[in-house]
């Protein structure tokens, strides 16, 4: 797993941004009798030409202890790098074929080439991967491997051992807090909200349902901060979590009335005292209109009803929350341009925009 991951960071380097790593599969030696081999597939931006990618990957190989032997039949090796497509390229020569001439023979290869583009249509084929692999006749079994591959582009946020990411209703905080976890090998930390039964009332009366609904928030939030706190001292792994608990505050100062918020506040303070800062607190800004429309696109009813202005209150909320804390550790991007949620090269603008705040 150590040449692999090497080989993925001298790629991202060398070649171009790696935008997306496939899991990594295990399968027993194919061709020859050996140890089992570990496949994985990437998803590489590059201006190089497919020729100099393909000098690029030998050199790797060699870095990394790969010897090529030319006598005839499969044996073990360090590192084997192929490129298995170029767009829709197609090139036959002594040297290079585009796509891959066994792309779609071979089952670890098809596997890993689904996780990260299962609608790519392959030229020579004219049928998808997902197609190819429905019907791919090898045998060979393929399972998960237990170790993952952490994307390059993410390898700056190694350090942070506890990331939150934050910010307005709709603004894709929980999209990126995932995508980040699964990118860093971390723990996610979510909020709970799906679960709250005064959520839905609140949105239809909001003056009734405030308080109850900003308790069972607290209540919720400290009962899981205590879990967060022995999970880390079980484990010790990063966590990336998708809110902070004191975002209890920014909401409850403009739900609650200021009798209610002064005993909220009150509470607060009481619960919370264990409560340690993020390493880092990611806050990512919104212009109101596309927070709209990402909130009616994924079309959770008890919210049909939330109004501009409450998203206006909710972003003045968060500026005051930065005002008040030059202490924490945060960064703020704006995100009203990227689709980073299904669009994998806005993920790599935003890492690099997040990347270049931190220095």
């Amino acid at each position: 797993m150590h040449h692999l991951q090497a080989a993925v960071n001298a790629i991202d380097k060398r070649i171009g941004a790696v935008l997306a790593c496939a899991s990594v599969y295990e399968t027993p030696a194919w061709g020859f009798e050996g140890h089992p081999f570990l496949n994985s597939c990437l998803l590489v931006e590059s201006s190089l030409s497919p020729k100099d990618m393909m000098q690029v990957l030998l050199n790797i190989e060699t870095d990394h202890g790969r010897v090529r032997d030319h006598k005839k039949g499969y044996s073990d090796r360090t590192i084997d790098l192929d490129l298995l497509l170029v767009d829709d390229i197609c090139i036959i020569s002594d040297h290079l074929q585009l796509p891959h001439p066994s792309l779609h023979l071979r089952r670890f290869v098809l596997q890993p080439l689904f996780d990260i583009s299962p609608d790519q249509i392959i030229p020579t084929t004219d049928q998808s991967v997902k197609e190819l692999l429905d019907t791919c006749a090898d045998t060979t079994p393929v399972s998960v491997f237990s170790e993952s591959f952490k994307l390059p582009i993410v390898d700056f946020l190694s350090g942070y051992a506890h990331i939150c990411v934050e910010g307005n209703i709709g603004s894709g905080k929980t999209s990126l807090a995932q995508k980040l976890a699964s990118d860093l090998n971390a723990n996610t930390f979510l909020e709970r909200f799906a679960e709250n039964p005064f959520l839905p009332k609140f949105y239809d009366d909001p003056k009734r349902y405030a308080f109850p609904l900003e308790m069972s928030f607290l209540a919720d939030r400290f009962k899981q901060q205590r879990e967060q706190l022995e999970q880390l001292d079980l484990f010790q792994q990063a966590t990336v979590a998708d809110y902070n608990v004191h975002k209890s505050l920014i909401f409850a100062q403009f739900t609650l009335s200021d009798e209610e918020y002064k005993l909220y506040r009150n509470l607060f303070y009481i619960m919370m005292r264990e409560v340690q800062k993020p390493d880092l607190y990611i806050l990512l800004k919104q212009n109101t209109q596309r927070l709209l429309d990402q909130i009616k696109k994924r079309g959770r009813s008890y919210e049909r009803n939330i109004e501009a202005s409450y998203l206006d209150r909710v972003r003045v909320g968060y500026k005051e929350f930065v005002r008040s804390h030059p202490e924490w550790p945060i960064v703020e991007v704006d995100v009203s341009d990227l689709d980073f949620v299904t669009n994998t090269h806005d993920y790599t603008t935003l890492m690099r925009r997040i990347k270049k705040l931190l220095t």
